[in-house]
């Protein structure tokens, strides 16, 4: 049986490296280009018309924007993950990206199979903040966490443990792997997760971590 093919929206406004991407993807057995955009706009009709199930998005595009676009999309298609990918790593671009409702981000020049992991983790629901991102993230979020926690009802705040998981969730650890590296069993873990996901009211380990980053809850990482 031939893998499922994930379809995506390539917008970048670069022809090279479009065309690079293009290429490389194409090589993957289950990635599909189903379209391309070299600015904002047509990428939004043409989520309005294609079949997707990740949008890789790029940020300084002509018109709109990629921050823009981002925004555009999940307003009209809240469950369809975008992915990030640019040269820019600014405190305040990531907090736009965050706020645009983007499930992941990386830079520019990462190598291509990580590049494909966070393809495959936000097409599956997860999030992929590469480490750079996360640092960024984490400094440009510092300075709010504590007044944003305390506005928070008492029963949602996170306690010690379940901030170490989440950051490793934020990571993409598996429970498993969170489970090896916190000394704890993974059924521990998951009975966590489930806290996690009830105080910040999230339905998936996904959702979780966009609320707490855009609420400044994780204040450190690994």
């Amino acid at each position: 049986m031939a893998p499922v093919k994930i379809k995506i929206l390539l917008v970048e406004d670069d022809e090279l490296f479009r065309l690079g991407l293009r290429i490389r993807l194409q090589q993957e057995e289950n990635i599909e280009i189903v379209a391309e955009a070299t600015d904002g706009e047509t990428a939004i009709e043409l989520v309005d018309s294609c079949q997707l199930d990740v949008v890789l998005l790029d940020i300084g595009l002509p018109g709109i924007g990629g921050v823009e676009t981002c925004r555009i999309i999940k307003q009209s298609h809240p469950q369809l993950p975008i992915l990030i990918l640019t040269s820019y790593s600014e405190p305040s671009l990531l907090t736009q990206i965050i706020e645009a409702g983007a499930q992941g981000y990386c830079l520019k020049g990462i190598g291509s199979e990580k590049l494909l992991l966070a393809l495959r983790s936000v097409a599956s629901g997860a999030s992929w903040w590469d480490e750079t991102a996360t640092q960024e993230i984490r400094f440009a979020f510092a300075a709010r966490a504590q007044s944003d926690v305390t506005k928070l009802p008492a029963q949602n705040i996170l306690t010690q443990r379940e901030q170490e998981i989440l950051i490793l969730i934020a990571a993409n650890q598996s429970n498993q792997q969170i489970a090896d590296k916190l000394f704890i069993t993974p059924g521990t873990v998951r009975v966590h997760v489930h806290a996690i996901l009830h105080k910040l009211g999230a339905s998936t380990r996904a959702e979780a971590v966009t609320i707490a980053l855009k609420k400044g809850m994780i204040s450190s990482c690994d």
